[in-house]
């Protein structure tokens, strides 16, 4: 019988045989399982895994994973990030978490934080598979008007620096004034400069796995993705948790997305939150709580 609060590391394939990296939160089963998204550019290592062990405890199995190219799971080129491929792969991710002797296959969750999401959410449009999706503080929009042009030029540039045989240029996600050249994430605001310092904090600490870099080809990617677009095909009950606070992905754009979904929904607001310290600190354990109540709605379809 399962009843510590621990994981151990695990191994799954998606379809194109790339190996993704996570930790399993196991429980007495069969029962529910939450499938964690992480956020742009982080790993499992990061602060998730305290709510990864807050579910564990309620009695959920739990799966946190390194997304393709980022922390211990395959992919090249490494860093790369792409949304849609994300997506993708979270569906192969439901597959191996549906085959688990611990989980009750017709009681999975996508969770997703930030960028990840987005990516749970575009995974749900098509993957009709999950019973419920929880989307903590959303991010919808990734270029600045005004950055566009000068951003779009570096980036065909570089395509064509790569196919002279030349190597894929790398950046930070964020420079030490907490910027970068499509304006994501707040770049150059306060937004930008917390998330710098997520990211300089992870670096200096050593934490294994973890590249204070991306490819630049990150911001094609990202140019291309239109996450608001998938919001009315989703068919499953979502919660959106959405920051008071947020100065990364503004609170009246979540609230626009959220708008659009046709499934059965909640809302909760993280009252004094920002986008980084949403799942931690001071009233952290009252947004589990209520994620628990929701989830538990969806699965025993009660929600309205």
């Amino acid at each position: 019988m399962i009843t510590s609060l621990h994981h151990r590391p695990v191994h799954c394939t998606t379809i194109d045989k790339t190996t993704i990296s996570a930790w399993l939160y196991e429980v007495s089963g069969p029962a529910p399982a939450i499938i964690m998204t992480h956020g742009f550019n982080c790993i499992k290592d990061f602060t998730l895994p305290e709510v990864a062990e807050a579910f564990q405890s309620l009695g959920y199995n739990v799966l946190l994973y390194d997304s393709r190219s980022v922390g211990e799971s395959g992919g090249e080129p490494r860093n790369l990030l792409d949304p849609l491929q994300m997506a993708e792969d979270l569906s192969d991710i439901y597959t191996y978490v549906a085959s688990l002797p611990t989980v009750d296959a017709e009681r999975i969750v996508l969770w997703g934080m930030s960028f990840g999401a987005v990516v749970t959410a575009c995974c749900a449009a098509i993957d009709r598979r999950p019973k419920a999706i929880v989307m903590i503080c959303p991010i919808f929009s990734f270029v600045k008007p005004d950055r566009a042009d000068k951003a779009y030029a570096m980036l065909i540039k570089d395509r064509v620096s790569q196919t002279r045989g030349n190597e894929a240029y790398t950046l930070p996600p964020f420079t030490p004034r907490g910027d970068n050249p499509i304006g994501l994430g707040g770049g150059g605001g306060p937004g930008g400069l917390e998330a710098y310092n997520l990211m300089k904090a992870a670096a200096d600490l050593g934490i294994p796995h973890f590249r204070n870099r991306i490819m630049l080809q990150t911001y094609h990617k990202l140019a291309m993705f239109r996450p608001k677009e998938y919001m009315d095909m989703i068919k499953s009950p979502v919660l959106m948790v959405i920051p008071e606070m947020d100065n990364i992905s503004p609170p009246e754009e979540q609230r626009e997305a959220f708008a659009k979904i046709q499934s059965p929904k909640r809302e909760y607001l993280g009252k004094g939150k920002t986008h980084l310290n949403i799942v931690t600190g001071d009233g952290s354990k009252e947004m589990i709580s209520r994620t628990d109540n929701f989830i538990q709605d969806a699965l025993e379809s009660t929600l309205e």
